[in-house]
């Protein structure tokens, strides 16, 4: 069936329908949004579809791509209480689109009450064969070829006087003509509920592993200023550690005017580089590349010799000007000017931003705006790039965002946009909703049992998983939390574990991660001391006390175990300690399982017996089973419900442990 036929059939029978469809489940704010799924997904629908009387339904999932006209059609199940339930696989990056109908079905009507006749032993039920008889004749007539004829012959046979109705009864309930009479079943009154999407993704956009490097950095001699070359040459470091995702802060010129100086400092000297977001200077803007990191060759080299080691380049998109930008002279109708004559900078108050213009979105010259900042996409998409980071998007118009988002995606729907907008939830899920693929969080911030429990729930538990993917963050350039401040390495590793378990995608800002960079700019501040941001800085990677292994063994657990691989089957357990948190997830079949155990207190050993509901994990409550801690290799022989665990931070603070059946 078509959507020209079924908007025909609803316009002429409206009147008469009797069903009700509503409670749809996956559906974002009455279908104004999409939901998210990754390919090979299963999309599972739930409704509420009921009618008046107690004649029967029959009901069905419709789904279909985009590019297809014609339904493709599911039987829903019916569960208890008026509730259905079906799924569909989507097997293409696009977009799907998905609905659910239903009709009184007269033939299963019929049928149902022609056995409780025959089994009252009622004797005049000639006229109620007719009516099958006749039911089976319309059947046959919408039919054609074989299946036309089977229910011509089944009509005949229920008319036939001289076979006994002991010898119909068998037609009457056979799975054939059941079948049958199903696939040709009279839908005028049927009523079909609005149409939902689905938009598809490829695996990455669910399942990654980001790692945040300023490319100025990457040079081994200390006090030079790196470039592309020297971003390749730290390519395996990177993928031995198991990363999928090398994320660059902006590539661009940096402007001189009002450039920052060391530690945010307002006056800068000669040989101070400027922050990477302040973009722009006299010899281009968002479309050129920063000299002394290389040519636009060097960069479509790198980012080609990144597949190579299994990595993708993903490039930071910040909407935003330095005052040296050309766009300043070229399109002064950009930008807000005050009174005096100049640009209103960037503020955040008390933070101020004098070196970065901010664009202005209600400027009256918006669509030339809007065009040429779609622009910049396209501009870095024809050099390789199918991931953005984008910088502040909660500081741009929504509309702007589905209008950029969904221009690009129409030719490629493969692109990943992650969404850097640290602000109010609704505003961060409203981003989600109009097409970011992946979305930072507060999980940054949260540090205790309680608020991690409650927080990864709403996430991962509730509607929200349907449109917005966690990617949770260590650490960001701006954020170093009193908690790694104050932890010690200890702090370090269980963070990293939280992260990397408790969300299919999460990133760390490195090398000043791994080694444990933890100086504040001030006390009370979550500015690193001597920050990347404003100057270069040497890492020696190779250091001694580095994370490196730690990590790896980390992101190999990841992606070993399709348990952590998704979000849906997260469930945190009681622990009689609010020191420790625990939680498992699972794969669909759960084959594999994984239970994470973190230790929140980063001085002291905590230790404390954990439930397990292993019924729900379909273990014997005396069936003795492994857990492999995937940290350290080692096995422990656990039984039952209730087990203890003990883990002193200065060793490990967290065990991975899967579960052995």
């Amino acid at each position: 069936m078509n959507d020209e036929n079924m908007k025909n059939e609803m316009q002429l029978t409206e009147g008469r329908t009797r069903i009700v469809i509503e409670g749809i489940k996956p559906e974002i704010d009455g279908g104004c949004f999409a939901v998210k799924r990754v390919i090979g997904d299963r999309v599972e629908v739930e409704a509420d579809i009921f009618a008046d009387g107690h004649d029967v339904i029959s009901a069905r999932l419709l789904y279909r791509k985009e590019s297809e006209a014609d339904w493709a059609e599911i039987p829903l199940e019916s569960l208890v209480n008026d509730r259905w339930r079906g799924s569909f696989t989507v097997g293409e990056v696009g977009r799907y689109y998905y609905t659910v109908t239903a009709w009184i079905d007269d033939f299963k009507t019929w049928r149902q009450d022609f056995v409780k006749r025959v089994e009252a032993k009622q004797e005049d039920i000639g006229v109620n064969l007719i009516i099958g008889a006749q039911m089976v004749a319309a059947a046959a007539a919408r039919a054609s070829g074989a299946d036309a004829e089977k229910l011509k012959l089944w009509k005949r046979k229920l008319q036939a006087k001289q076979t006994r109705l002991a010898d119909k009864i068998p037609l009457i309930l056979g799975e054939e003509p059941a079948q049958l009479m199903e696939k040709y079943a009279e839908r005028k009154f049927a009523v079909t509920y609005r149409e939902l999407a689905v938009t598809v993704d490829r695996a990455r956009a669910s399942f990654s592993s980001w790692y945040e490097m300023f490319p100025r950095s990457a040079s081994p001699q200390p006090g030079q200023h790196g470039n592309f070359k020297d971003c390749e040459a730290r390519l395996p470091y990177i993928a031995g550690m198991g990363f999928d995702i090398l994320y660059l802060p902006p590539i661009h010129l940096i402007g001189q005017t009002n450039r920052k100086g060391k530690n945010n400092a307002l006056t800068s000297q000669p040989d101070d580089p400027g922050t990477p977001w302040a973009i722009g200077s006299e010899e281009g803007g968002h479309k050129a590349i920063h000299p002394q990191l290389g040519t636009l060759a060097d960069f479509r080299h790198l980012v080609a010799k990144a597949k190579d080691y299994g990595i993708e380049v993903a490039l930071d998109i910040a909407l935003q000007c330095s005052p040296d930008h050309p766009y300043v002279k070229q399109h002064p109708e950009w930008f807000r000017w005050r009174p005096d004559g100049t640009v209103q900078y960037a503020e955040n108050p008390p933070k101020k931003y004098q070196d970065i213009y901010p664009l202005n979105f209600e400027t009256e010259h918006w669509p030339e705006l809007w065009e040429e900042m779609k622009s910049i996409f396209l501009f870095w998409i024809e050099q390789g790039i199918r991931i953005f980071r984008v910088d502040n998007p909660h500081t741009k118009p929504f509309r702007f965002w589905e209008w950029l988002i969904g221009e690009i995606r129409k030719d490629r729907p493969d692109i990943i946009f992650l969404s850097e907008a640290f602000t109010r939830p609704k505003i961060m899920y409203r981003l989600a909703k109009l097409g970011f693929t992946q979305s930072y969080t507060y999980f940054t911030w949260r540090h205790s049992k309680w608020e991690l429990s409650q927080y990864l729930t709403e996430l991962t538990q509730t509607e929200v998983r349907e449109f917005f993917r966690p990617s949770l963050w260590t650490n960001t350039p701006d954020i170093l939390t009193p908690h790694l401040q104050t932890g010690g390495r200890p702090a370090f590793m269980a963070r990293l574990v939280l992260a990397a378990t408790l969300s299919t995608s999460y990133g760390i800002y490195g090398p000043a991660f791994e080694l444990g960079e933890h100086l504040p700019r001030e006390a009370g501040s979550e500015e690193y001391l001597n920050s990347e941001k404003y100057e270069l800085k040497h890492w020696d990677i190779a250091r001694p006390d580095s994370l490196k292994d730690f990590i790896t063994v980390v992101n190999r657990a990841r992606r070993e175990n399709p348990a952590l691989q998704n979000n849906h089957s997260l469930q945190f357990h009681n622990v009689g300690n609010d020191q420790i948190i625990a939680y498992s997830k699972h794969n669909e079949d759960k084959t594999n399982i994984i239970l994470t155990v973190v230790n929140l207190d980063s001085r002291r050993t905590q230790s404390a017996f954990v439930d397990i509901p292993i019924e729900a994990l379909d273990i014997a409550p005396r069936q003795p089973y492994v857990v492999h801690d995937l940290l350290n290799d080692a096995r422990y022989t656990w039984q039952g419900t209730h087990n203890y665990v003990e883990l002193n931070p200065g060793i490990c603070p967290a065990h991975i442990f899967r579960i052995e059946k």
